[in-house]
């Protein structure tokens, strides 16, 4: 897909330099990262919070986190990465992808379409997120460490 810009060179800019589902995302969890971390490298959790998605790891970066190339309902990457912080973690979620054209390439959404798709990935991440928090945090009292 082209969008009716040139760059100075004459040539079309596509839209594909970018892609059109970009979520960043974080959240702070009073557990330890080492925990978290491998909640994130089981198969069967990656299959419960992305059930469409083929996720295949391509850094195991340990308590740091995993990074993912992504087949399915969207071609792409996907990282979480964990970050110590004070008692707890902040997990950082990047998902940048496309869904597959008919070749199994990228295919970029347009515009008002990706943003909505971005926007649903977004909020289907931070549930499964709150999901894990309340378990990890169950029974912690507030300003008490985990």
């Amino acid at each position: 897909m082209t969008i009716g810009l040139r760059s100075r060179f004459g040539e079309a800019w596509h839209s594909s330099l970018m892609p059109s589902v970009d979520v960043v995302d974080e959240m702070f969890l009073v557990a330890p990262r080492s925990e978290i971390a491998a909640i994130f490298a089981d198969p069967v959790t990656q299959r419960r919070i992305w059930p469409d998605l083929r996720l295949t790891v391509y850094a195991d970066r340990g308590d740091e986190g995993l990074r993912w190339t992504v087949q399915g309902a969207l071609v792409g990457t996907m990282e979480v990465w964990l970050e110590q912080v004070l008692d707890g973690t902040v997990l950082h979620y990047f998902l940048r992808a496309d869904p597959p054209g008919p070749t199994g390439e990228p295919a970029p959404l347009p515009p008002k379409i990706a943003i909505r798709e971005s926007r649903r990935r977004q909020l289907l991440a931070r549930a499964a997120f709150f999901q894990l928090k309340q378990r990890l945090e169950m029974g912690r009292e507030i300003g008490c460490p985990p």
